[in-house]
Parts: structure tokens; C-alpha cells; sequence
């Protein structure tokens, strides 16, 4: 848990160069430097899918005539899911395997033609042509043969096609036809089935914007909650940064895809995922409150009070070591807006100044509580000046 940062506001009487040498109070607020946890995330929403999903169709048309398996049925690998009815696919089979046979008996017709004319061609008995014409018709009887035989590997695969099973060892996520519907596979295979391999191996898919994507890296912590289960906080990891781009009303977006384990099953497919990638985590660093970066006497100031020492041009912060306010440079790391890594200029304790606030007295016109709260030594200065002329 990160350290909270403790500040201190002190108060301190300084005396300023006024005609009345009336007193001002100037209170400002300090803070410790200390070692913390510094994280910066971003924010997206995502949908929740299995990892491994196949949709099971049909490359063949006809009826469903059975279905084995519904809504959550959980299936193995090779397992009869459906079957469409076979009767015109047995047809067309044993059509093929008829035309197979016919043009196998023409095929020994035409061998046994061509062996003859070839043994009367080399004895000078037949002329060439017919010689030639008996090689012909059975060379086209072989291809003939040829061909019947892919019908008939074509009309078998078919049948085989009529019996659906599962690809995958899984679970059926959606069942998309009835008994006795009709499926047409014209143009594309229809989908029959959904079918999860793993429902305990969930990722999800957010879309991270183009202003974000930037700090987004594989291996990178990441928390999510779904609306179903409110209470409850997923953690998984980013698996990929996908490069492509999708644009949507002038909005460019880029799907990082996340781990999400899911043993005990909460995760449905589907689900709203809010996701929290955290794109920078430095645990255990020196850090102090950024404001304190920023914090510095106005140009003015500097010119006038000799007791403030700065650096100028530097990262700094401010502290106080007596009467006198001096900047130190510091070297900065990692920042998530709020708090800024120290990686060098400061040690753990040091306090530091994150801002002021000057109070005038009821006496002081509102145009004198512009005066430098760093100037306690003015008056002294001038009095000086004043003794040295004399």
C-alpha cells in the first residue's frame, strides 16, 4: 500500500519593509520525501470470449435430421453433434459407384481391343490408323475410369460430410438450427454450432484509444470488473497489441487482447469487461508530490531578497534551512501527475516546500500582501545600508 505522503503547515512571523514596519504571516505547506509505490493506468472496456472458439458447420446442403447435443452440452473431440438426412447423399454414391463399374468393363473392353490390333499392327496385318484409333479409345477409357473413381470419392466424402462432429474437445455455446430445418451451403458454410474449447481459458478484447496506445505493452498488469459480479476484481495480463486499427465516428481505437482466468467459471462469453491496464508500476521509489516540482518564489522575489538561493535553469525543489530558502536540483523519474519519482538530489525524510499562502494584518493595505514571504532579513539589510552611510 503506498505510504501517504504527511504536510506540515508552518507558520512563520516575517518582518517586512513597510512604512510601518508592520508584521506579515506567512504560512506554507511542506512535505516529506519518502519512498512510495508509483503506478499511472489507463481505462477501457473490453468484451469477455473464450480463447479457443470454432463455429461447426456444413459443407454440404439437405435436412438436419438429428441433433445430439443442445446449450452447454459438453462434447469431446470427434463426437457426433448432428446429422443431415443421407438419403439423396446415398443416391448420388451409389449412382457414382454405377457409372465407376460401367466405365471400368469399357475400360477391359477397350484393353483387350488395343492389345489385339497391337499384335496384328506389328505383324503388318492392320494399318497404322487403326492401330493408332484402338490406342486412343483406350487410353480414353483409363481416363474415363479415372474420373468415375474422384466422383465416387467425391459422393462418399459428401455422405461423410452429413455427419457433424465436434472438432474440439469443449463446450456448446450456441446451437443455431432446429430438426428438420434446411441448410444450404450455395455461397458460404452455415454455421450449426458454437463451441468453446476451455471456458476456464478466457481472454478479453478492449479497445484502447489512439491517445493510449502508446503506453500499452505485452506482459502488463491488468484488473477488470464485470456488472455481474460488482464486487469482485479479475486480474490477468496483456497477451498482445493487436496493430490494426478501427475507426468508429472519427474515434481510432486498437484491440489489446488480456488474460483472463476464469477457475471458478464467473466469466461468461460475452460480458462487459471494465479494464484498468496499469502501464507504469515503480514499487518502492523515492518520491515526492509533484506540485513540489513546480513550486518556486516568483522572478521578483529571487531579485529582490539576497537570503533565497536558487539554481537556476534545473528541476528543483525548495526547502528551508534557517532563515534562508534554498533550491536544490533534483534528477526526476517516473510521475503518475500526483507523485514524482526522485532518482537523485534528495534523501528519504528530507522536507521539502509545496506552497505558500500569505496572510495579511487587518492593518496592511490588500497591495502590500504582494510582498515576498522570503524577505525576513529586508529590514536588517536597509538599516545596514542606512548605518554604513553614517
Amino acid at each position: 500500500m503506498n505510504k501517504i505522503l504527511t504536510t506540515a503547515a508552518l507558520t512563520a512571523s516575517l518582518l517586512l519593509a513597510t512604512s510601518c514596519a508592520e508584521e506579515q504571516n506567512v504560512s506554507y505547506l511542506t512535505a516529506t520525501a519518502e519512498r512510495q509505490d508509483i503506478t499511472t493506468s489507463i481505462t477501457a472496456t473490453g468484451t469477455i470470449e473464450p480463447v479457443t472458439k470454432v463455429e461447426v458447420g456444413t459443407q454440404v446442403s439437405g435436412i438436419i435430421d438429428k441433433i445430439y447435443v443442445d446449450y452447454n452440452s459438453v462434447v469431446k473431440k470427434g463426437q457426433v453433434i448432428a446429422e443431415l438426412d443421407k438419403t439423396n447423399l446415398r443416391s448420388e454414391l451409389a449412382s457414382a459407384e454405377s457409372n465407376l463399374q460401367n466405365a471400368q468393363s469399357s475400360l477391359n473392353y477397350e484393353s483387350s481391343n488395343y492389345q489385339r490390333y497391337k499384335a496384328l499392327f506389328d505383324k503388318g496385318l492392320v494399318s497404322a490408323n487403326d492401330y493408332e484409333s484402338a490406342r486412343l479409345s483406350f487410353q480414353q477409357a483409363q481416363q474415363q475410369v479415372n474420373v468415375q473413381r474422384q466422383n465416387v470419392q467425391k459422393a462418399r466424402t459428401n455422405l461423410s460430410y452429413a455427419t457433424i462432429t465436434s472438432p474440439i474437445d469443449g463446450v456448446v455455446l450456441s446451437k443455431e438450427v432446429e430438426e428438420g430445418q434446411t441448410v444450404a451451403s450455395a455461397m458460404t458454410t452455415p454455421t450449426l454450432f458454437n463451441i468453446a474449447q476451455d471456458l476456464t481459458d478466457m481472454r478479453v478484447i478492449a479497445d484502447i484509444d489512439e491517445a493510449d496506445i502508446g503506453g500499452v505493452a505485452e506482459g502488463q498488469r491488468v484488473s477488470f470488473t464485470v456488472d455481474a459480479y460488482p464486487d469482485d476484481v479479475f486480474n490477468g495480463s496483456v497477451t498482445q497489441v493487436r496493430q490494426e486499427a478501427t475507426t468508429e465516428s472519427n474515434v481510432v481505437t486498437y484491440e489489446v487482447v488480456i488474460s483472463a482466468p476464469n477457475d471458478d467459471l464467473k466469466l461468461k462469453p460475452g460480458l462487459t469487461a471494465n479494464v484498468t491496464i496499469y502501464t507504469t508500476e515503480k514499487p518502492n521509489v523515492l518520491a515526492v508530490p509533484t506540485k513540489a516540482l513546480k513550486f518556486a518564489p516568483s522572478e521578483v522575489m529571487l531579485a529582490e531578497d539576497e537570503s533565497i538561493e536558487d539554481c537556476k535553469g534545473e528541476t528543483k525543489v525548495w526547502k528551508q534551512e534557517g532563515k534562508v530558502f534554498k533550491a536544490y536540483p533534483v534528477q526526476v523519474g517516473v510521475s503518475n501527475g500526483t507523485l514524482t519519482e526522485i532518482t537523485a538530489g534528495l534523501n528519504a525524510g528530507d522536507r521539502i516546500i509545496t506552497e505558500f499562502n500569505l496572510a495579511a494584518t487587518e492593518e496592511e493595505p490588500a497591495a502590500q500582501q504582494q510582498n515576498n514571504p522570503f524577505m525576513p532579513s529586508r529590514r536588517n539589510r536597509n538599516e545596514q545600508r542606512n548605518s554604513e552611510k553614517k
